[in-house]
């Protein structure tokens, strides 16, 4: 019975506001000024999530700033000002001008496109995988282990060398460098070097 009796006096007094409020005597509510009645510095959640995060408090600071309904009165007077300087500008004058400045916006935004898309593609070279890591982790094996590779020599590839000829791993080794170089005063004459020792000639015997 208590909660009945509370939800009657609820709906009498909602009723009785709606009556005052559809009466053609009553105002606007818009044309009212808003006058607050609680500041507080204290976080307000319900506000933050009305202003959607925009207004975290509603004190003493935020409060005039939020309920004005008129700018600044230095942001007044320059309004005035532009609006007196635009009423002095001639109607051609003011269209040369409009054109100019659709002009530099088309071009600005122009340059803002053209440089995202460049650093667009940029990022897309950047992240581009220009390798293969199967690849490279196979070659890596191959030269540090010697994974994957045959120890068969095809025919013919390996060089003999005699026992008895200590010496001819190293000529052999040796004969890459092998050149001819003229001697002095004997043009027609071409010593042979071996391993870049000058071999003295048959028949001649060699100079100290």
């Amino acid at each position: 019975p208590s909660v009945l009796d509370s939800f009657a006096l609820l709906s009498g007094q909602l009723n009785t506001l709606n009556k005052v409020l559809k009466h053609e005597k009553t105002p606007l509510l818009r044309n009212q000024v808003i006058i607050p009645l609680v500041l507080s510095p204290d976080r307000d959640e319900e506000i933050m999530r009305q202003t959607e995060g925009r207004v975290p408090v509603f004190s003493h600071e935020v409060v005039p700033d939020h309920l004005r309904t008129k700018p600044d009165p230095e942001v007044e007077e320059q309004e005035k000002q532009l609006i007196t300087d635009a009423a002095r500008i001639s109607p051609d004058v003011a269209q040369k001008q409009i054109q100019s400045l659709n002009k530099m916006c088309s071009n600005l935004l122009e340059k803002i496109s053209k440089e995202e898309r460049e650093s667009e593609s940029g990022g897309l070279r950047q992240n581009k995988q220009t390798f293969n890591p199967a690849d490279t982790n196979a070659l890596v094996a191959a030269v540090a282990f010697g994974k994957g590779l045959s120890n068969r020599r095809p025919p013919g590839s390996g060089t003999s060398v005699q026992s008895g000829q200590p010496g001819a791993g190293a000529i052999i080794a040796g004969a890459s460098g092998m050149q001819q170089v003229p001697m002095t005063g004997a043009p027609a004459q071409q010593q042979p070097m071996l391993a870049g020792v000058q071999m003295a000639p048959a028949g001649q015997p060699g100079k100290e």
